[in-house]
């Protein structure tokens, strides 16, 4: 398909992402980046691991989301004494007939909030593990397919540590966003004042079909990225491995490990959905800079000398993208 008929099709199809954002603005006031990035996980088939302090919106959000969407949607607290047949389900024996039948547990679902998903142990974490690489899920000697979509949607918070498991460098890699969510300006938070104060609480309708997204998706991948931009992210992300090929030697020794294989792949798609929201067929540097960030805070560890000089992954990737050549 040329990028012109490519463009029209993509400006027909993407006419709900408006409808979607409305609706879910009608509970959540500000935090437009957020539910942006929510909607890109959404078309990448990524899950997303949302950080920020408590009463900011995080699980509302991800509830509205699915309300929009008229999916199925399951909330699991994560606490320390949970088990994983509390997650996938279980089998039980019938005294009747002698025979054990399968349980199926609350992961069984379109979306998954596992709200505070660092206060669960690592066996939790493994079961959860095989649902959000394999989309499937093993109880006994049986294995299940999971119903597309599906999409974890985890929180944390990242004060309080006490009674917490840092979640494995694999799951965490497995995120293909993770969303720092900041507090709301005077103006939003006035009008969350005023909307919770008034009891004005609004009920979200449902916009869209989980088929439309699948539709969606397969339109996401067919998004145009010329091979400059390609090159582009591979430069972005072999520049956290081997800082100093790019010309950054002062990153050489302040960077643990760079980024996965992942998050190249996550970082073309996360750029392929945000054309897809922005109504364009192809994909620009700005959509790649855009979602960088949030695909690769959660992925580079910095060495104990750059915590020391109070430098973060995100200031390490600001570096990076200010030093590597835009196309």
């Amino acid at each position: 398909m040329d990028i012109s008929a490519l463009n029209e099709k993509i400006k027909q199809e993407s006419a709900f992402i408006d409808l979607l954002m409305n609706e879910i603005g009608k509970v959540i006031i500000g935090q437009k980046a957020m539910v942006e990035r929510l909607i890109v996980g959404l078309l990448g088939n990524g899950h997303i691991l949302l950080e920020g302090v408590p009463g900011l919106a995080k699980t509302l959000a991800i509830k509205s989301l699915s309300a929009a969407m008229k999916a199925k949607f399951q909330r699991i607290q994560f606490t320390p004494d949970l088990l994983p047949a509390d997650l996938i389900g279980t089998m039980i024996y019938n005294q009747k007939d002698g025979n054990f039948f399968i349980r199926k547990g609350p992961i069984f679902s379109n979306f998954i909030l596992a709200d505070e998903i660092n206060r669960a142990p690592a066996k939790v974490q493994s079961a959860l593990l095989e649902a959000m690489q394999e989309r499937q899920i093993t109880i006994g000697d049986q294995t299940f397919k999971l119903e597309e979509p599906f999409l974890v949607l985890a929180t944390q918070n990242p004060i309080e540590q006490e009674g917490t498991y840092p979640l494995p460098e694999a799951q965490v890699d497995r995120f293909m966003l993770k969303i720092k969510i900041s507090y709301p300006s005077r103006e939003e938070e006035l009008k969350i004042m005023r909307q919770n104060v008034n009891d004005l609480e609004k009920i979200i309708q449902p916009v869209i079909s989980p088929q439309d997204i699948m539709n969606a998706r397969s339109l996401v991948h067919d998004i145009y990225i010329d091979e400059k931009i390609e090159k582009y992210i591979l430069d972005i992300v072999f520049a956290t491995r081997s800082p100093k090929d790019y010309g950054l030697d002062n990153l050489t020794g302040l960077i643990s490990y760079g980024a996965s294989p992942r998050a190249t792949i996550n970082l073309a798609l996360g750029a392929k959905a945000m054309a897809f929201i922005k109504r364009r067929g192809y994909v620009i540097p700005e959509d790649v800079r855009g979602i960088c960030l949030d695909v690769l805070r959660h992925r580079i560890a910095v060495t104990y000398e750059a915590e020391a000089e109070e430098l973060s992954s995100e200031s390490v990737i600001q570096e990076i993208l200010n030093k590597v050549e835009v196309p």
